[in-house]
């Protein structure tokens, strides 16, 4: 077994070809990532199901993972979790959302907090200073990872298209407090501007299909906005002459918690619609906007997506909702949807 373990297989990915070598025991997610093939994925940690994909041939065993990421039904159906999957022979996979998202270099760096800025009651904008020898090269929907003092590692997109460095120096995030979380306690409670972090990226498959000029569905839970907003900026700033509407759902009105950038948005962007979604209104919010679950509001207002691509970024149950209903009850194809989970430790 342990030959095995260290051994270097061939992994195939079908219909492109594309082609790459395992080193040692690592993940085939892993290996594709080193060799600059971007597989779809998302948490890297077994939790979301972004990665998920067919293996069509070879034998590969699994690390811990959600059930809810891959089933024990799907598993046995031949899918695999490219995160957490290390092969035992050469493998081919199937999977349709094959890129290069891996061209940029992933670097670590340290990086200063610049500004805090409380969005909402548990929303901070946090924006961070990079060294300036550091030219940081990114696909708008990507994602860093803040790496802790115990090595423990947590996930933030960013917030901004990668053109607003040019302008403003730096990367945004937009951080939920998870109370009693290592991490976000100290965001909200002793972080100051100026600290020192360590962070590494980009990490992730989500971004714009740049490729396709088919009408945009955005799907944006909570803070899953902060991805959804740098691909916004993106397409203003190319000059993307798509139809592109946003659902943005939050609890309370409080929720959605940045109304200015918005307004902005929509008065300059003709082609570009907002529908907010509240679920948990209260009567003190006066709220007479749509209510209800964000990913049903889109299946209110669309019969058919079959011409259509849907990002989604957000809870996991509204992730995986929102893409089991598009593709089985409006036609959406399984390949135009794009997705990033949020996920939590208390998801994994």
């Amino acid at each position: 077994m342990t030959e095995i373990a260290h051994a270097s297989f061939e992994i195939t990915v079908q219909p492109s070809g594309r082609a790459f070598a395992t080193q040692g025991a690592e993940t085939i997610l892993a290996a594709a990532i080193r060799s600059g093939v971007g597989l779809p994925y998302g948490c890297k940690d077994g939790a979301c199901g972004s990665c998920k994909c067919k293996k069509l041939s070879g034998e590969v065993s699994h690390g811990t993972h959600s059930d809810k990421a891959l089933t024990a039904e799907e598993e046995a159906g031949g899918y695999v979790l490219t995160c957490c999957a290390t092969p035992h022979s050469d493998v081919v996979l199937e999977s349709r959302q094959v890129t290069d998202a891996s061209s940029f270099p992933i670097k670590k760096m340290p990086v200063r907090v610049a500004a805090l800025e409380k969005k909402s009651h548990d929303v901070m904008q946090v924006r961070l200073q990079l060294p300036a020898s550091e030219k940081f090269r990114y696909h708008a929907g990507q994602y860093v990872e803040f790496i802790l003092r115990d090595g423990a590692r947590r996930a933030y997109s960013m917030a901004t298209a990668p053109h607003v460095q040019e302008t403003a120096p730096g990367i945004e995030l937009h951080i939920r407090h998870m109370p009693g979380g290592k991490f976000t306690d100290h965001v909200f409670g002793g972080m100051k501007e100026k600290e020192i972090l360590r962070v590494e990226g980009p990490f992730g498959s989500f971004f714009l299909r740049e490729d396709s000029d088919k009408p945009v569905i955005l799907l944006a839970s909570g803070t899953g906005f902060a991805p959804i907003k740098a691909l916004i900026e993106h397409m203003r700033h190319q000059g993307i002459e798509r139809d592109v509407t946003l659902y943005w759902g939050g609890r309370r009105p409080s929720d959605l918690y940045d109304a200015s950038w918005i307004a902005e948005h929509t008065a300059t962007m003709p082609r570009f619609k907002y529908v907010p979604v509240i679920s948990d209104a209260l009567a003190e919010d006066a709220w007479t906007g749509r209510t209800g679950f964000v990913h049903q509001a889109v299946l209110e207002d669309f019969a058919d997506l079959s011409g259509y691509q849907v990002y989604a970024c957000g809870a996991p149950i509204v992730v995986d909702s929102a893409r089991a209903a598009y593709t089985s009850e409006r036609a959406l194809p399984a390949e135009e949807f794009y997705a990033d989970a949020f996920t939590s430790e208390a998801d994994k």
